[in-house]
């Protein structure tokens, strides 16, 4: 049944669509797929295989999350009330109401204080500027420095809305990174090699990479308007002052997919127990009623297409992921749970069909329009090879 699978991904490398692609899926009790089609970069590099190592961006949130509510568990942190004020941005958050003659952004305190809730549902305010123009107008005017250049100073944004009031996916993640760090008394990454990533033996997941795995590390490579392909150089190692528990990670599609095993069976797996049964079943619930989320506008189109993954469908946002309160067109059942990274990697969750799959690619503008419909093509031939489609 799954050479259904092997021919689109086969396909769509033949094509010239994607340069290569790696792409697994399993159940709770056991693989359903695996594949690797391509090369790791186009013209100069080494064929994809299983085990290639990707930037998987914003997947590292649901890691992030998973984090914080092993604090929720423990005590630490709480889901309501105000977070601990580690910083001005969180103690005493700024909106932004409009720019001044000057084009300077106009403050006002918030409403109400920030919480763990509002940070991992998107709803606390704080925005990326490649979606959000009137912010990106705000950084530029304050002389923030970008995220990419990993100080501490770039996370300090002012918000665009109160707490609570909308949903706009933003860097409320990496903030909750800091938390971790600062109630575990450890940095994200040695916090998820004792606590995550190391029990659940993700080998090929951290926020830096050795020679040994950048040799088999994916490039990214740009999609131009006409469509052509580029490879981009490897990205160079910077000074942080702050592990991006929004978007820092390295992987595999094999780490990844344990993960997601972990998930699916409800917080432990190979002997080692993650979270609890009932904080996994929290996670997939939907935490922001009924704010419309999901979808979003490019201001940066070599960055990013629009973001719309289920045209005409609700979607609702859990504690770190999408919620898909509607069966998918593509198999997954109401209650799925899924996300993504901006380089195009894509993972999703069914508890119901108790599936997981991701598929795995380096390519910008993120929501790439040739990805996007691989991954609806994985994704129907994993239902269709468990008999679920």
């Amino acid at each position: 049944m799954t050479v259904q699978i092997d021919s689109s991904l086969q396909q769509a490398v033949d094509a010239g669509a994607i340069p290569g692609v790696v792409a697994m899926a399993t159940t709770a009790d056991g693989p359903v797929y695996e594949g690797a089609f391509g090369v790791r970069r186009l013209g100069s590099g080494g064929a994809m295989t299983r085990d290639t190592v990707f930037r998987i961006a914003s997947m590292t949130k649901a890691i992030t999350s998973v984090a914080a509510m092993q604090l929720v568990e423990q005590g630490k942190l709480a889901l309501d009330g105000p977070v601990p004020a580690i910083d001005p941005a969180l103690a005493a958050p700024q909106v932004v109401t409009g720019f001044d003659a000057a084009g300077k952004p106009v403050l006002r305190p918030a409403k109400r204080p920030i919480t763990l809730r509002h940070l991992l549902t998107h709803t606390a305010g704080f925005c990326y500027e490649q979606w959000n123009p009137e912010l990106s107008r705000a950084v530029a005017a304050l002389g923030m420095p970008q995220m990419a250049s990993g100080k501490l100073a770039a996370l300090r944004m002012p918000l665009m809305f109160d707490p609570g009031e909308r949903w706009e996916y933003g860097i409320n993640t990496d903030w909750v990174g800091r938390l971790v760090e600062e109630l575990s008394g450890q940095k994200l990454d040695a916090y998820f090699a004792e606590h995550i990533t190391g029990p659940l033996g993700m080998r090929d997941t951290g926020f830096t990479v050795s020679a040994e795995q950048r040799a088999r590390e994916a490039s990214v490579h740009q999609r131009h308007p006409d469509g052509r392909l580029e490879a981009q150089p490897f990205e160079q190692p910077i000074e942080r002052e702050f592990l991006a528990g929004g978007g820092g990670l390295y992987s595999t599609a094999g780490d990844y997919l344990t993960f997601l095993k972990m998930l699916l069976h409800e917080g432990a797996l190979g002997g080692r127990r993650i979270l609890k049964a009932e904080t996994v079943a929290s996670m997939a619930e939907n935490h922001i009623g009924e704010l419309p989320a999901g979808v979003l506008r490019t201001n940066n189109p070599p960055l990013t297409n629009d973001v719309d993954f289920f045209p005409g469908q609700l979607v609702r946002w859990g504690l770190g992921y999408m919620l898909t309160p509607e069966p998918g067109p593509n198999g997954r059942s109401r209650g799925s749970v899924t996300w993504a990274g901006i380089f195009n990697t894509y993972y999703w969750l069914d508890p119901v069909k108790r599936v997981a799959g991701v598929i795995m690619t380096q390519i910008l503008p993120f929501a790439d329009h040739d990805t996007v419909a691989l991954y609806g093509a994985f994704e129907r031939g994993v239902y269709a090879a468990i008999g679920g489609g």
